[in-house]
């Protein structure tokens, strides 16, 4: 049996197979997730509106690379006939004696047999009752999702969705791995500036009478200062927020960096 890796870079992925599905849309939006996620290979069993269907190439959004390739088959069986690994996923308990695993650890081991060199695929049920017990004995292990049994109903796309993004990140090799970053991080500004910032405020909080009663002034100045702080503000963020209180203060002008600190507060 294949054992769970994390092949980064690997360029094969499991065959999507998709039974009877009744709804073209939902078709579309299981490519659409297949081709977010780097998966090619959509299989379909013997769909209710045939194939091609227009509804599901309008709703895979562009995923042409995947509708156009779609194979359709009349049977299950002859569906992952070259399949060497197949998982049929279901939220309902069978009366079967095969491994059930959830998706992290599902896609793990699917990676592990493609690695190897077999192919694989991942069986989705219907709409309305997903997939029989003797299409569920073709596979050779189940997945299941974690879903709150309370509601435990998925759409057929997002069970796909799902799956799709796991493999992604197998794939990729690592467990969380973005398409952009943070960016790096900002310079902080000088105290020097900060501290004006702070004492502009002051006196513009103390123009609306805001220290009531005046006793508590120095507690309430030294949690704002704290709060302000934690911001770690740029610059520019600086002139920003002193041209915020200027306006407040109905000032014709923003204070200028360029400035002495008498002429811009």
């Amino acid at each position: 049996m294949a054992q769970p890796v994390s092949p980064s870079g690997l360029t094969k992925s499991p065959a999507i197979i998709l039974v009877e599905p009744q709804m073209g849309e939902n078709i579309g939006a299981a490519a659409r997730a297949m081709a977010n996620f780097g998966l090619v290979d959509l299989r379909l069993v013997n769909p209710r509106d045939g194939w091609p269907n227009e509804r599901a190439i309008a709703s895979a959004s562009g995923a042409t690379h995947i509708t156009d390739r779609t194979r359709v088959y009349d049977t299950t069986e002859e569906a992952v006939a070259d399949l060497s690994f197949v998982m049929a996923t279901t939220r309902r308990e069978r009366d079967m004696l095969k491994v059930v695993r959830g998706p992290v650890e599902a896609t793990s081991i699917l990676a592990g047999y493609e690695q190897a060199g077999s192919r694989t695929g991942l069986l989705f049920g219907r709409e309305r009752w997903g997939l029989t017990n003797e299409e569920v004995a073709l596979a050779d292990e189940i997945v299941t999702l974690p879903v709150d049994p309370k509601f435990a109903s998925l759409n057929i796309a997002q069970a796909v969705l799902v799956m799709s993004y796991e493999w992604r990140k197998v794939v990729l090799g690592e467990e969380e791995v973005t398409p952009f970053s943070t960016p790096d991080a900002i310079q902080a500004a000088p105290k020097a500036d900060l501290i004006r910032m702070f004492e502009h405020l002051e006196r513009a909080l103390d123009a609306v009478n805001f220290f009531r009663p005046p006793e508590k002034k120095p507690s309430i100045v030294r949690n704002l200062r704290t709060m302000l702080q934690r911001a770690q503000f740029s610059e520019q963020e600086i002139r920003t927020l002193r041209g915020v209180i200027a306006a407040l203060e109905k000032r014709e002008t923003r204070p200028s960096a360029q400035k002495s600190d008498e002429s811009a507060d």
